[in-house]
């Protein structure tokens, strides 16, 4: 039996064509910021501040005229939108550099223009932050769903393990008193759950994506009984755990701006900085990731060559619940503190949403994921510097955000080829 060799660019990433979806929708989007936010914006000053008051290396806060301000990101956005364009001319994706770069100042924009006059400012530490934090439980939530689509299973089901983590975490933490054991509980719970998906999806050839809803519906039932029954009768004893302690790394956490963000957090985040470059090594620099993307695109060919496909799919999927249990974790241990009904939110379809924003590699997923973590702090803050805007309109900035995306920037992409389809060994 021939043993499968990894060749360059063989299974290496989805199909992708150019597509002008993007760069017209930067082109609105820059008008909008010129015209709305600068031209005919809102007249005043608006303030940033880089630094916090405990912050050993200070950065001086600076203050813009918040017109003068926004039309000149307008008209740097509206150039990044012609750059975009050039690319595609020449038939090329628009660089994942350049897509950073506009979103970084369209973003820059839109807070300048929400606390133009307020007190406070844009308090730049505060947003970035909890950007992070709370993308947490989308990257790993889009690792799950990285390397089930990567074999080739669809997993519907990552809100209900989120949710799952979430729930486990915060039990057992209270009851054991120890956090490690809560977080460990909740990624063995969330593998378990996937272990179900992927008996059914595998061996018993059940659609994955009636399976994925099913549990989702089952998880959301589940918790919320144990919660009303259980959980919320004895807060004290059952859904009190706490969060982890913040662990600053010494010097690095002393650097301005990036410090506070990066280097000075909790286990939960640091976890997550290993796990991504780990998965993307695995997949595209080992024969163990050649072997499961194989899997995903031809497990014909795969199973040709000796990969056992039932196998292989079993355990990425497996793995990939525990960690979305680690995510759902990172909702509760490594953030909020206690369970609360439903406290996913709908992240685990956000996670899905990102994982094809970021063409199922794993670092542009998590930067994808870093855009909606933005998008849910954002409604915190906005409410804090700009009270006059609707609260429901607020609330649902980050499904918007999801719509505009998957729609605009996502481009034509191809999922792995046996994604969601079953396989049967002749």
């Amino acid at each position: 039996m021939s043993k499968l060799e990894v060749t360059p660019g063989m299974f290496s990433q989805a199909e992708i064509k150019p597509s002008l979806k993007a760069t017209i929708v930067m082109a609105v989007i820059s008008l909008v910021v010129l015209l709305t936010f600068g031209i005919f914006g809102k007249p005043g000053d608006v303030r940033f501040v880089w630094s916090e008051k405990n912050e050993v290396i200070q950065l001086p806060a600076w203050t813009v005229n918040s017109m003068l301000f926004c039309t000149v990101i307008g008209v740097l956005l509206i150039l990044l939108s012609v750059l975009s364009a050039v690319f595609n001319r020449m038939g090329k994706l628009t660089p994942i550099w350049l897509t950073c770069v506009y979103g970084f100042f369209a973003i820059m924009a839109l807070l300048g223009w929400l606390a133009t006059g307020a007190l406070q400012g844009v308090q730049m530490i505060f947003i970035l932050s909890n950007t992070l934090v709370l993308a947490i439980p989308l990257i790993l939530g889009g690792m799950a769903g990285i390397m089930s689509e990567r074999v080739g299973v669809v997993n519907i089901a990552i809100e209900g393990q989120l949710l799952t983590g979430a729930f486990v975490s915060s039990v057992v933490g209270t009851i054991t008193g120890n956090l490690y054991v809560g977080m460990i509980s909740a990624m063995v719970a969330a593998a378990l759950l996937s272990m179900v998906l992927a008996s059914l999806a595998i061996k018993y050839l059940v659609d994955q994506i009636i399976i994925g809803v099913l549990l989702n519906v089952l998880v959301i039932g589940i918790t919320n009984f144990l919660y009303s029954a259980w959980v919320d009768k004895d807060r004290a004893n059952l859904n009190f755990p706490g969060t982890f302690e913040k662990i600053p790394i010494p010097l690095l956490s002393d650097i301005p701006i990036i410090g506070q963000t990066l280097f000075d957090n909790r286990i939960t985040v640091y976890l997550m900085f290993l796990l991504v470059p780990i998965l993307w090594f695995v997949l595209f620099r080992t024969k163990l990731g050649l072997r499961a993307r194989a899997v995903g695109e031809h497990p014909l060919a795969a199973d040709t060559v000796g990969i056992n496909v039932a196998r292989t799919r079993f355990w990425w999927v497996t793995l990939g619940g525990m960690v979305a249990g680690l995510g759902g974790a990172a909702l509760t241990i490594g953030n909020v503190g206690s369970f609360g009904r439903e406290m996913s939110g709908g992240q685990g379809f956000i996670a899905l949403a990102v994982v094809i924003l970021g063409r199922w590699q794993p670092i542009y997923v998590s930067l994808g994921a870093l855009l909606f973590g933005f998008t849910i702090i954002l409604r915190v803050w906005a409410n804090q510097v700009s009270p006059g805007i609707p609260v429901d309109f607020i609330t649902m900035v980050p499904y918007l955000v999801t719509l505009i995306a998957v729609a605009g920037f996502a481009g034509k992409v191809r999922a792995p080829a046996a994604s969601g389809q079953p396989y049967v060994k002749g």
